[in-house]
């Protein structure tokens, strides 16, 4: 065709063919995809491995104003470029005065359920927190330095792989602890504007805020069981029981030399325990594996669409959990099931993970079974001595890390790739 009759799309990718020519054998062109008229598809086969051949490829692609997407046709056999339209961004200007806000916003949360734990609080008084702040301080400083560990690991692995991302945005529960509050905030999230590069950096990201989190998590457990102390547990009142994971279990067994609870005994825990344990549970909520959970990062950076296959297997197994152990995870399951049965996959879907981070993928996934506690609150009451994990006000708290993740996946589903 003469080149006066060629149309800016032709032209477009006669100019993206020449720039990845020694990167990427051209088999065929195709101008134009569904929803993206203006883009162009190459399909070929790379002459370098992904891993390297993408970012440059990414990089000289985004020169002529084109987001390249790397993708394997197995019916085919040809590896897959798409050059979409437009670049996308590589920093998120904050807005501080907001993050401020809201994590101000979350310290003061923090600190009136800190205060109700405090001993000195009188028991008829429900309104005493509100005004003895400084009581809360060692759950609020423990609880908020666990979340912002969780939430700056995956910050800053995000920024070392250049995804624009946010600073955490806290998200304070200003509901009287009479009703069900019992952490003070229902977590924290941040904006990713843009997909991760490849599964090595999904994995990266994904895994960095969990791990990160549960390395302050545990210390703050076990300063906070020190300086707890078991005693029968009462039968005239009612009281409230933390569940045990298998990791907080054994931890609680290597301080005190038992198994809690058990004969009639348990420990009853300091507010930093409490921080510490509410942190374990927020890392096991956070690695089920399912949609735009850490956990649906890392089971897809290991298995890629298969990790589809997962879905309805965890949604039955939340169902049968929410029938048999704690009805919380009834509202675990509808929200994988509305939210959680796709997941955006990287601009570069060929790089597989390398072997050690095959064994990070796996340990991580342990971490979740260490970490998952079935029964995560029971009550049990005087009249009848008998438990109760139904009491719908602590609906609130699966709400802690649901309502964060739902978040998440509002601000970051509608940047797939």
């Amino acid at each position: 065709m003469p080149d006066d009759q060629k149309s800016p799309i032709q032209w477009a990718a006669e100019r993206l063919e020449a720039a990845v020519a020694d990167l990427f054998t051209v088999h065929n062109v195709t101008l134009g995809v569904p929803g993206q008229p203006g883009a162009v598809r190459l399909r070929g086969h790379l002459l370098a491995p992904s891993e390297r051949a993408y970012p440059q490829i990414a990089a000289r692609l985004r020169e002529l104003n084109y987001t390249a997407v790397l993708r394997h046709d197995a019916e085919q056999g040809l590896d897959e470029l798409l050059a979409l339209p437009g670049v996308l961004p590589q920093v998120e200007r904050p807005r501080l005065w907001v993050h401020l806000l809201l994590f101000g916003a979350t310290v003061l949360t923090t600190l009136y359920v800190g205060a109700g734990m405090s001993e000195a609080r009188p028991a008829e008084d429900l309104w005493w927190p509100l005004f003895h702040l400084g009581q809360g301080w060692p759950f609020a400083l423990s609880l908020l330095s666990i979340l912002l560990a969780h939430e700056l690991g995956h910050y800053f692995t995000g920024r070392h792989y250049r995804v624009p991302v946010s600073l955490p945005y806290f998200i304070p529960l200003p509901v009287p602890d009479f009703l069900g509050n019992i952490l003070g905030t229902m977590g924290a999230v941040i904006r990713m504007k843009a997909p991760v590069t490849n599964r090595r950096a999904m994995l990266d990201i994904g895994a960095a805020g969990p791990l990160i989190g549960l390395l302050v998590a545990i210390p703050v457990l076990v300063l906070g069981l020190s300086l707890s102390h078991v005693e029968p547990l009462p039968l005239d009142q009612g009281y409230m029981m933390e569940g045990n994971s298998l990791l907080y279990a054994l931890i609680k067994y290597l301080i005190f030399g038992r198994w809690l609870p058990g004969g009639g005994l348990d420990v009853f825990i300091h507010p930093v325990a409490f921080a510490g344990w509410a942190g374990l549970l927020v890392t096991s909520l956070n690695l089920i594996p399912a949609g735009q959970l850490d956990g649906g990062h890392v089971l897809y950076s290991l298995l890629g669409d298969r990790a589809r296959r997962f879905t309805w297997p965890i949604i039955g197994a939340l169902l049968l959990l929410g029938l048999l152990a704690w009805p919380g995870w009834f509202l675990w399951a509808g929200l994988v099931f509305l939210f959680g049965q796709g997941h955006p996959g990287p601009l570069d879907n060929i790089t597989r993970l390398d072997t050690r981070r095959k064994i990070v993928a796996v340990a991580v996934l342990l971490v979740f079974v260490l970490t998952f506690t079935p029964v995560p609150i029971t009550l049990v009451f005087p009249r009848t001595g008998e438990d109760t994990v139904m009491n719908p006000l602590l609906l609130l708290v699966p709400a802690l890390t649901a309502l964060g993740w739902l978040g998440r996946r509002l601000t970051t589903e509608r940047h797939r790739g």
